[in-house]
């Protein structure tokens, strides 16, 4: 459903409702998002129909609430009136898009269609604190929870006729993998990493020369420990200041160019097990222990091959619904009504 979701409304940006609502209660994630600032000053929608799709409408309300998600997390820049003009022609044409495809969808029966309904307003409800954050983010996008469930349920439609009339007859051969995986050869190349854990005893750079020596010398002392035995993860989470204490100093795996420079010799210096002498870096005085270290290469086609299928397969499926969508709009009566 989550690969339906991208497909429907992401990549065809095909907005209903619940798409927008889920998107808003997830606005603080590290998601796409296109850039339409807020509205102009001044601007204001009717409250009849922007468009008519075969005799239903868009309503205003709807392109109302396609904007708010649109500047979610955005900065409060202007956009100039003619701007607004043309980001909400775009955001109707989407709008349109989606009704028609929902025009088709509701053709076909789902039998256990309240079900799947329930599952996406409980999932939703799940992204909120508690039920007051859901009401308010509702209540926001002009909604009530009817509304919301009605919504909800065109999307499960929509997307029960995508798995059906598109999804489920799209195929990717080995051979078309096999083709993209050797034209595109450097995006499957992994440059050397390792695994290495510390312990910091951490200092300001500008910190006095005693204070300074007083982190080096804890620092020595603790290398000594090391040497004679102690275990590694004890002493990073009874003494290292960094946050990785708490995973006894892990800082998992990283390339070059991602540590600061004395810490990055230090660390691919070593050898799985190895335990560095104290590094010193802005942050203070580092003890280094080397875990793993992979080395550069190539990812075989046989373990990237599933995710070339996946990526292949998307790209055909939004290309077989936007065609689906412009052979909709040759036999559709569309009239677009907005000002």
């Amino acid at each position: 459903m989550r690969t339906l979701c991208r497909i429907t409304c992401r990549s065809l940006a095909l907005i209903t409702a619940f798409s927008l609502f889920v998107i808003s209660a997830s606005a603080a994630e590290p998601e796409q998002k296109t850039t339409p600032p807020a509205a102009a000053k001044g601007d204001a929608l009717s409250q009849g129909p922007v468009a008519q799709v075969n005799g239903s409408d868009v309503s205003a309300v709807e392109l109302k609430r396609a904007r708010k998600i649109l500047k979610s997390g955005q900065s409060d820049a202007q956009l100039s009136a003619d701007e607004q003009k043309e980001l909400d022609k775009r955001l109707v044409d989407q709008l349109v898009s989606a009704e028609l495809l929902y025009q088709s969808a509701r053709k076909l029966e789902i039998k256990d269609l309240d079900k799947q309904v329930d599952a996406k307003m409980t999932q939703a409800r799940g992204r909120f604190a508690n039920e007051a954050d859901f009401a308010k983010a509702i209540n926001d996008l002009d909604m009530s929870e009817k509304d919301l469930r009605e919504y909800t349920k065109r999307d499960v439609i929509i997307a029960n006729f995508v798995t059906k009339a598109i999804v489920s007859k799209i195929t990717v051969s080995e051979e078309e993998s096999r083709k993209f995986y050797d034209q595109n050869i450097d995006k499957f190349r992994q440059d050397e990493k390792v695994r290495a854990s510390h312990i910091l005893c951490g200092v300001d750079a500008k910190a006095s020369a005693k204070e300074k020596k007083k982190a080096r010398e804890k620092a020595e002392k603790l290398r000594k420990e090391l040497a004679a035995g102690a275990d590694f993860a004890k002493l990073a989470k009874e003494n290292s200041s960094c946050p990785s204490s708490k995973q006894g100093g892990d800082l998992g795996f990283f390339g070059r160019g991602q540590m600061v420079p004395p810490f990055e010799q230090a660390a691919f210096a070593l050898k799985p097990g190895e335990i560095s002498d104290v590094v010193e870096t802005p942050f203070g005085y580092h003890i280094i222990k080397l875990t793993e270290r992979t080395k550069a290469e190539t990812v075989p086609f046989g373990i990237a091959r599933s995710k070339i299928e996946e990526h292949l397969k998307n790209l055909k499926v939004n290309a077989a619904l936007g065609d689906l969508v412009t052979e909709l709009r040759k036999t559709a009566k569309i009239e677009i009504l907005l000002k």
